[in-house]
């Protein structure tokens, strides 16, 4: 059985680099590549993968939301997440979305194809490196934050607020999301106090800290 495989991450050099190494596993084809979460969820739907590896850090809609609406919509899909984020709070909110996997992008291919294999199995794969940071920090009792944007905002204002990170205006936000201006304004309003927060440059640095958003975007 050939394994099918999509490539989720916004720069077109790494994806790159994954397809050509792939290409060598006779049992693994890439089917597609996107370069933000939501193109990813798109693909998903259109191409039916067997594995994504998804980064976490992208435009539009990042990993870590792109892996909780995928398992809604299509929960046979196996998500491996390839990031340069080795903190736990990326690592828990990954796992907790649905990825099966977790890796370092500066891992060997050897681990990768590994990992793909794993999850195949529908077991998990969590690199050595990752797990031992895991484990240290359960054994000093590390509970998710209480202001993790996963426990205290909904899915469309974690969407909101990932895209005014970004940049987009309120007219931007609405066309992409599919609501009006107002509804988005008042979902502005609504980040603002639950977060307690007044500008739009603390907004992003809350995004930014809860791996909604990069200083790349």
């Amino acid at each position: 059985m050939t394994i099918k495989i999509i490539l989720a991450d916004d720069h077109q050099i790494v994806r790159q680099g994954l397809r050509s190494l792939l290409a060598g596993e006779p049992d693994m084809q890439v089917v597609g590549e996107a370069d933000n979460g939501r193109q990813a969820l798109k693909l998903a739907q259109e191409l039916a993968p067997d594995v994504i590896i998804m980064d976490i850090s992208m435009p539009d809609m990042n990993g870590i939301e792109a892996t909780r609406q995928l398992m809604v919509e299509s929960p046979g899909v196996r998500v491996i997440a390839l990031s340069m984020h080795s903190d736990s709070l990326f690592v828990m909110n990954m796992l907790k979305s649905g990825a099966r996997g977790y890796l370092l992008k500066d891992c060997a291919l050897e681990e990768l194809v590994k990992a793909i294999r794993t999850v195949m199995r529908k077991q998990t794969y969590i690199s050595r490196g990752i797990s031992d940071l895991l484990i240290l920090d359960l054994a000093h009792g590390y509970t998710a934050a209480s202001n993790s944007a996963y426990s205290i905002l909904t899915t469309r204002e974690r969407e909101v607020l990932q895209l005014l990170a970004g940049g987009q205006r309120t007219k931007q936000i609405a066309t992409i999301l599919g609501i009006s201006s107002k509804t988005i304004e008042a979902h502005r309003k609504q980040l603002m106090d639950k977060l307690g927060v007044h500008s739009i440059a603390e907004l992003t640095k809350y995004a930014i800290r809860q791996g909604l958003a990069s200083l790349d975007d």
